[in-house]
């Protein structure tokens, strides 16, 4: 395989207590040579992180809630080792969850192979939306001609809208997701485009721009579906792994023992359209490279030491040239990619999400958006739905 380089740069500053260093483009330093990420990180991890005792009174207002129905809550589950934790966890916690599985037409056989043996075992009902192919790898391949890093931005969304579509069609009020602070809470917003997950208008200016194939069927999030969801509906997510101690080593060691549950490789390998972006196309292509961020989650935690992250960054994120070889061919062939056509996405000038139209830099949008939180709040104070 011909591998494209980025050409190191030797002025690269690193975090002197964490691995976040000046390929992530917001990040400063104090005088000590720290990061403003691991110190955001410890500034607010204990406004965020929350208590056992804390979760009960949730759980029993789940429990009521859902005492006449099938189910209680949704959950989503991808195959990872959070999704099937949080599986896990709900089902000790008494609750009756329905799973939800997007099928993006990107899913290993061992994702596949996980989900199947843990609902299983548990004794979870399973929900697979099935998105239509032609119009996703459309979708895709306008991502990837945007030439922006958010190259996962259509997946995001479509697992949030079929969430919320399910839930409303069960009358279910909770999602109970695997987000957590601790693992997650160190990332540059320019790595993650996460605002661009959420936004509809994007997405849909994106594929205006370069798709070919109408997006009929694409589970989508207007701004509309977002408040009718979310003040109307009052559809709450609990991101249940930040009420109890958790941890990433310890939660697969008792899925695997409990759950037959597989290791994959790598954070979100569970994808291999997400392993293959991640692990080639960020680092190649745009210098990012996200294990940065996971690894200084994970030394905050205090679960790995600095050095030993740093001689991780030094491997190559596969773990094998073969891996990386058939990932390539692989995705070459399901999105049609000549080598020149290969070639010409990667070489294709860098642009951000901020470069094209979305809600978050409309000026009409922007207003309604406010508008619209501030008559839920006057509605809220007034009694007409919900505390």
């Amino acid at each position: 395989m011909d591998t494209k380089v980025i050409k190191k740069d030797n002025k690269i500053k690193v975090c002197k207590r964490c691995v976040m260093d000046t390929t992530a483009k917001n990040i400063s330093f104090d005088e000590n040579g720290i990061c403003n990420y691991c110190t955001s990180y410890f500034e607010n991890i204990d406004k965020v992180l929350k208590n056992e005792e804390q979760l009960k009174p949730i759980i029993s207002k789940i429990k009521f809630e859902g005492r006449n129905k099938k189910y209680d809550c949704i959950i989503g589950v991808s195959g990872g080792v959070d999704s099937t934790y949080v599986a896990y966890l709900v089902k000790k916690l008494g609750l009756r969850p329905l799973a939800v599985h997007l099928d993006n037409g990107w899913d290993s056989e061992l994702a596949v192979s996980n989900i199947e043996k843990t609902l299983k075992k548990l004794d979870i009902d399973l929900y697979t939306h099935v998105i239509n192919w032609n119009e996703f790898k459309d979708l895709q391949l306008s991502f990837l001609k945007a030439s922006i890093p958010g190259m996962e931005i259509p997946s995001d969304h479509a697992i949030f809208a079929v969430l919320n579509k399910v839930a409303l069609k069960n009358g279910i009020r909770y999602i109970v997701n695997g987000s957590n602070f601790k693992m997650e809470y160190i990332m540059d917003p320019d790595w993650s485009e996460f605002i661009g997950q959420m936004d509809w208008l994007l997405i849909k200016n994106i594929h205006k721009q370069f798709g070919k194939i109408p997006l009929q069927t694409f589970p989508r999030m207007t701004r509309w579906n977002v408040y009718y969801t979310k003040f109307i509906k009052k559809h709450t997510v609990i991101n249940v792994l930040d009420y109890i101690d958790f941890s990433k080593e310890k939660g697969m060691k008792i899925i695997q023992d409990d759950l037959g549950w597989v290791y994959y490789g790598g954070k979100h390998y569970e994808s291999i359209y997400t392993r293959f972006t991640q692990a080639y196309i960020q680092p190649t292509k745009f210098n990012i490279d996200k294990r940065k961020a996971h690894f200084s989650n994970v030394i905050c935690m205090g679960e790995m030491n600095r050095d030993e992250a740093l001689l991780k960054l030094a491997q190559d994120p596969y773990h094998s040239e073969e891996m990386k070889n058939d990932d390539l061919e692989y995705f070459k062939k399901k999105m049609n990619f000549s080598d020149q056509d290969f070639e010409i996405m990667m070489d294709c000038p860098i642009k951000s999400f901020k470069h094209y139209q979305g809600y978050f830099n409309h000026p009409l949008y922007s207003k309604l958006n406010k508008f619209a939180l501030n008559l839920h709040f006057k509605l809220k104070k007034l009694g007409f739905y919900g505390k």
